[in-house]
């Protein structure tokens, strides 16, 4: 699932070598073996292997990224990803990091939930907000994976 705005499906070429290689990387079937880490693929391309459990929707805050779209696949457990247009957030909550390239922020008034079942992902580029690892019906352990491809 992509969702954006009408006007921006032709801004980034999805089909481009740096998604080709993320989602080769996705289709690994050790990765449910792969221990927290980051590894470094090509064309500026990451990988960021995750185990946490969910967490309670208002332990969360929203997010946005300047410099890199997210691929958020999880491998095992489930969660939700809240999301809304960068133009619905409001104030910030932690300034800009660029070193992490993330900004983070109050709660929105309205936003919606993605439900990322194992074997699920949502792709989310700049002007994308989202709040990731909210618990669906409790607080279960999820191993996921979050792709950092270069804009």
């Amino acid at each position: 699932m992509i969702s954006t705005k009408i006007g921006l499906e032709y801004k980034y070429d999805f089909a481009a070598r740096k998604f080709r290689l993320a989602f080769e990387f996705l289709k690994r079937k050790d990765l449910a073996d792969l221990p927290e880490c980051t590894i470094e693929l090509e064309e500026g391309v990451k990988a960021s292997i995750q185990h946490y459990d969910s967490i309670n929707a208002e332990d969360g805050r929203f997010e946005t990224h300047e410099k890199f779209f997210d691929i958020q696949y999880v491998i095992e457990g489930m969660e939700y990803c809240g999301v809304c247009d960068r133009s619905e957030l409001g104030a910030v909550a932690v300034p800009y990091d660029e070193a992490k390239d993330i900004t983070f922020y109050e709660e929105p008034k309205h936003y919606s939930n993605v439900f990322l079942n194992a074997g699920d992902y949502v792709i989310l580029g700049p002007d994308d907000a989202h709040k990731p690892r909210v618990k669906v019906d409790g607080n279960v352990p999820v191993k996921k994976v979050v792709v950092k491809v270069p804009i």
